[in-house]
């Protein structure tokens, strides 16, 4: 009996140890490994400098070398994938038909170890300002956005020059054919509603389809769950392309475009159902441009115009002869349109083990806007950003140069919100004239090199390019293209800042006891969301957004003696996940406030641990997304899976508590306290985690901005 239970005893060991072995190796290889950086700097001091995270001192990206930067390639392209470096583009092989051991090397990949750890932060030797909040160029606004346009200010084009060739995109004509008879682009949608397409184009339900991050995303999650997750994320993103079967993996240049367009006219308007929460599985009514449109109108608009074909100059059916404007016969009133129910299916999104990545309507629905009456379009398409504050008034729509319903209630397309893009801006926002060439040429035009222009092309003779672009003719074609484009993402850029500097507000500093030279200096400050609807962030992937509070301390020399909120030679914030603290170039931030909230996974010790994503690779080698043994209601989450929440509630405060040490008070005189909010769609190290490229990560942060950027002044007597 004594030796059985030894046996037994023995045996388990045996199998624990085994267990704890495999999740181990699991574990280590689903993260990024850190490589010793060159360039990397261990003050936190340099690496808080605003020009530690500006992106114009980084080595200008090539985006010639960024043609996997928007999708990953085709199947047959990305055949030997499984076999290639760490690193390299996955294989978009459907993983359902794939047996795991065929896909265990893939998954043990170390997608870091080929990142290349230039630095892309790290201050230009040179520089010697000090102030981390303050603009460069003495007497600048410190408000002022920065321009994303290397060139100089930018003046849309009027007409564009001919092209010397035509390049047509590599899509199947027949695909393309039937989305137009079935699903209507939005660029038919703007020959009457020209105002609605310019607002939308740019707008992030535009960029859906389009982004580099969320293919490399969708795509690494497939990769990690074996398949199991399928076109889970497409129904959102793509949901056109959903509709007509186009495979999850079909790169973007094959893809038709009203699939590219993402959350198009159509995924609205073109929904006559009620639905809640279904995680993005809506039906899209089939039908051509002549077909019943959806809104939130009466429709007596439409009826008018149809109703004098001669008048307008319209057609309402393909059989008409002669010239007019294709029209839909009928606006149809849907009352859930003009709902904040309406966008549920799409903004509170649960994966299966039931841990949520879209948190939104949770959050509104126990929140002050919702007891007000007050509905996300309210906030979301009015007239001022992230506000209530009533809508503008505009015209429904412009037909044969007649305004229809003028002086209405206009909503407006932007969708005013966090997100921003980072696409090549050839190919985002959407803009008829670039379909002059196709996808996979625009990925090869270096825009960042400044071709096109006066300045480049007089000096551009032995400059190799790329057969497409060896015309000047095309290039300076491309360039009027790309700067009508970087136009509008500067208006989006603005409508961001907008929407955050309206959703929040930051008060402080409020000092604990005396100051003292020689004294350690306490203080507080309260940072509030006033954002009546939803916590501050929030928003896609529940995990990813990023707030965080910058503070610095000034003595009165000018130097900076304390820091918190500084970030990596990466542009990552220094806390556990920077490759910099784990390395040892820079120190913790042990005081850093971050408003990211974290997801949890248990480990096999039954301890927790942050993760990038609810797939836990501790308990299992081979994780399949399946629903949860034990229901969620038990335990409020999943089994070994939960969310930890850090961001700040509806009309909520928090308070960011700080202490700076005794050494940092070394002399009397007057003290400046800094302090900004920065806000970031995602992590770098979620970047390298998805495997991303440089040209990715550099317009991560490029697009970073600063929040209530402020000093206070303060004297230490002796």
């Amino acid at each position: 009996m004594s030796i059985n239970r030894q046996l037994f005893y023995f045996r388990s060991a045996l199998a624990s140890l085994a267990l704890l072995a495999a999740g181990f190796a699991v574990n280590v290889d689903a993260q990024p490994k850190p490589t010793p950086s060159p360039t990397a700097t261990a003050a936190p001091a340099k690496a808080g400098a605003a020009k530690s995270t500006a992106p114009a001192t980084a080595a200008k990206p090539g985006a010639a070398k960024s043609d996997d930067d928007l999708l990953t390639e085709s199947p047959k392209a990305a055949a030997p994938a499984a076999a290639a470096k760490p690193g390299a583009v996955k294989s978009d092989d459907d993983l359902l038909t794939e047996s795991p051991k065929a896909a265990a090397p893939a998954r043990g990949a170390k997608p870091a170890a080929a990142k290349s750890d230039d630095d892309l932060l790290t201050s230009e030797p040179s520089k010697t300002d000090d102030d981390i909040l303050l603009p460069a160029n003495p007497g600048a606004d410190p408000l002022a956005l920065p321009n994303l346009v290397p060139n100089g200010p930018i003046n849309p084009p009027e007409e564009l020059p001919p092209l010397r060739k035509q390049l047509p995109n590599p899509v199947d004509p027949h695909a393309d054919v039937f989305a137009k008879s079935h699903y209507p682009s939005a660029s038919e949608c703007a020959t009457c509603h020209q105002q609605i397409y310019n607002e939308w184009r740019s707008s992030n339900h535009a960029y859906a389809s389009i982004s580099p991050v969320f293919h490399k995303f969708e795509q690494k999650i497939n990769d990690l769950a074996q398949g199991t997750i399928g076109y889970f994320c497409m129904r959102c993103h793509a949901g056109v392309g959903t509709t007509m079967n186009e495979p999850r993996y079909m790169p973007l240049w094959q893809k038709t475009e009203v699939s590219r367009e993402g959350v198009t006219c159509i995924a609205c308007h073109r929904v006559n159902e009620q639905y809640t929460k279904v995680n993005g599985e809506r039906r899209i009514l089939a039908g051509d441009i002549f077909q019943p449109m959806y809104g939130s109108r009466s429709g007596a608009g439409v009826q008018e115009v149809v109703s004098n074909p001669d008048v307008y100059h319209i057609k309402t059916s393909a059989d008409q002869p002669g010239p007019g404007m294709n029209i839909h016969r009928k606006g149809i009133k849907f009352d859930p349109i003009s709902t904040s129910e309406f966008c549920v299916s799409c903004h509170q999104v649960a994966v299966h083990p039931g841990i949520k990545l879209e948190v939104v309507w949770d959050q509104f629905r126990s929140s002050p806007a919702l007891l007000k009456g007050t509905t996300c379009q309210d906030c979301h398409m009015g007239k001022v950003p992230g506000v209530a504050r009533g809508y503008e008034m505009a015209a429904s729509a412009v037909v044969g140069g007649i305004p229809i319903n003028p002086g209405h209630k206009h909503a407006n397309h932007a969708f005013y919100g966090p997100g921003y893009p980072i696409a090549h801006p050839g190919i985002f926002p959407h803009n008829p004239k670039a379909a002059a060439f196709s996808i996979t040429t625009w990925l090869k035009f270096d825009y960042r090199a400044g071709w096109g222009t006066e300045a480049f092309e007089k000096n551009a003779k032995g400059t190799k390019f790329p057969e497409e672009w060896e015309s000047p003719d095309d290039r300076f074609s491309a360039r009027e293209i790309i700067k009508e484009n970087l136009a509008m993402l500067e208006q989006k850029r603005s409508l961001r800042q907008q929407v955050m500097e309206n959703g929040s507000h930051i008060d402080g500093p409020f000092f604990k006891g005396d100051l003292q030279v020689g004294k350690s200096l306490a203080f507080i400050y309260k940072i509030k969301n006033v954002n009546p609807g939803h916590n501050m962030p929030s928003g896609s992937l529940g995990a990813q957004p990023e707030i965080w509070v910058n503070v610095a301390l000034f003595n009165p020399l000018g130097q900076r003696v304390w820091e918190s909120g500084y970030t990596d030679s990466h542009g990552d914030m220094c806390d556990l996940h920077s490759r910099d603290v784990r390395t040892g170039k820079i120190p913790d931030d042990h005081q850093l406030v971050n408003l990211q909230t974290k997801f949890l996974t248990t480990n096999i010790k039954g301890t927790d641990r942050e993760m990038y994503l609810p797939i836990n690779l501790d308990f299992d080698q081979l994780p399949f997304i399946r629903p949860a043994g034990v229901p969620t209601s038990v335990m409020n989450h999943p089994p070994f899976v939960r969310m930890e929440g850090r961001s700040i509630p509806p009309l909520a405060t928090r308070v960011a508590s700080y202490k700076a040490p005794a050494s940092a008070i070394s002399m009397p005189g007057k003290y400046k306290l800094q302090i900004r909010l920065r806000s970031r769609a995602e992590p770098i190290y979620f970047m390298d985690f998805v495997e991303a490229t440089k040209e990715m990560d550099f317009a991560m942060n490029e697009w970073m901005i600063d929040i209530h950027r402020y000093t206070v002044e303060f004297d230490v007597p002796n």
